[in-house]
C-alpha cells in the first residue's frame, strides 16, 4: 500500500518499502511509480466523478506496463528524482510535472538536499563518529560497485559521515546501530563503504559474506529515514522522517533524526 507523507500539485514525497522498485521494474510487479500513476489516477478519477475500473479499484496493485496498457488516456507523470535499492526502505520524492522533475533534479545534482540514513551495522565502530571518504566503481554487469585507487577509471568519490547511536551484543555478536548522512550519492554507497571498513551491514547479502553465501538470512538493516529540501516552486523548507522497521532494527532504541544545523541524528 502507498504511503503518503506529502502531496501537492507539484511533487509527491512517500514511503517506499522494502522488496519494491524506486523506478518503473519494467515488469508485472507494482512499483513505485506505477503505485503513485494509480493513486493519481484515482484522485483525477474522484474529481471528474468517472469510473475507471482498474486505476481505481486496483490502487496500488497494477505495474507500470499495466497502467500504461490499461490507461487509454496515458499514464500520469511521475518523474523519478532519485532512487534506493530494492530491499531498502525509505523516504522519496516524485515530480508530478517536468517543470518540478528539472528543479529537483537540480537540487539533487548541487547537492541541496539532506539525506539521512539508519543502518545497523555487524560490529563496533572504533570511533564514535567520524566520516568515510572512498573511491567507488560500479560494475553495470555484476550490479555491484567496489572501493578502487582513485586513479582508477571509473573511480568516483563517494563521502559519508555516521555517528554510532548505540552498540548491544546479540547472539555472541557486535552490533551498532548507526546515524548517516550521505554526502554523494553512488551506487550501494553505504553498503560498499561500511563493508570495505569492516563493518558489512546486516542482512546485506550482496556485500556480507555471510548473508552473501546463504549461511545467514534477514532483510537488509538500512532505511533512507530522513529528507529534507527547498520546495522548488513555493521556496519552502520541507522536512520528512519515518522510523525504520525491520528484526535488527527492533533490537535498539527507536532512532530520531534531527534536521539542519546541528547533530544529524
Amino acid at each position: 500500500m502507498l504511503k503518503i507523507l506529502y502531496e501537492d500539485p507539484h511533487l509527491i514525497v512517500a514511503e517506499k518499502p522494502s522488496g519494491v522498485e524506486s523506478q518503473s521494474s519494467g515488469g508485472f510487479q507494482p512499483d513505485m511509480v506505477s503505485m503513485i500513476q494509480n493513486h493519481i489516477a484515482a484522485q483525477a478519477n474522484q474529481t471528474s466523478g468517472k469510473i475507471c475500473t482498474d486505476l481505481s479499484t486496483n490502487w496500488g496493485k497494477l505495474s507500470t506496463k499495466q497502467v500504461e496498457k490499461k490507461g487509454k488516456t496515458g499514464a500520469p507523470y511521475v518523474g523519478v528524482i532519485h532512487r534506493l535499492d530494492k530491499p531498502v526502505q525509505g523516504i522519496l520524492v516524485y515530480a508530478k510535472t517536468k517543470e518540478t522533475a528539472k528543479a529537483l533534479s537540480r537540487l539533487i545534482s548541487e547537492g541541496k538536499t539532506e539525506k539521512y540514513y539508519f543502518a545497523v551495522v555487524c560490529g563496533k565502530p572504533v570511533e564514535k563518529e567520524g566520516t568515510f571518504v572512498d573511491y567507488l566503481r560500479k560494475d553495470p554487469k555484476k550490479n555491484e560497485s567496489a572501493v578502487v585507487d582513485k586513479t582508477a577509471p571509473g573511480a568516483r568519490e563517494a563521502r559519508l559521515s555516521y555517528q554510532v547511536l548505540e552498540s548491544r551484543r546479540i547472539d555472541g555478536e557486535d552490533l551498532s546501530l548507526v546515524g548517516i548522512r550521505l554526502e554523494t550519492g553512488r551506487h550501494h554507497q553505504i553498503r560498499v563503504q561500511f563493508s570495505s571498513h569492516g563493518l558489512p551491514l546486516w542482512g546485506d547479502n550482496r556485500y556480507h559474506p555471510d548473508f552473501q553465501n546463504g549461511k545467514r538470512r534477514g532483510s537488509i538493516a538500512l532505511c533512507a529515514a530522513g529528507l529534507a529540501f527547498v520546495h522548488p516552486i513555493t521556496g519552502k523548507r520541507m522536512e520528512f522522517s519515518i522510523n525504520p522497521r525491520g528484526a535488527a532494527f527492533s533490537w535498539f532504541e527507536k532512532p530520531q533524526v534531527y534536521f539542519a544545523g546541528g547533530d544529524a541524528y
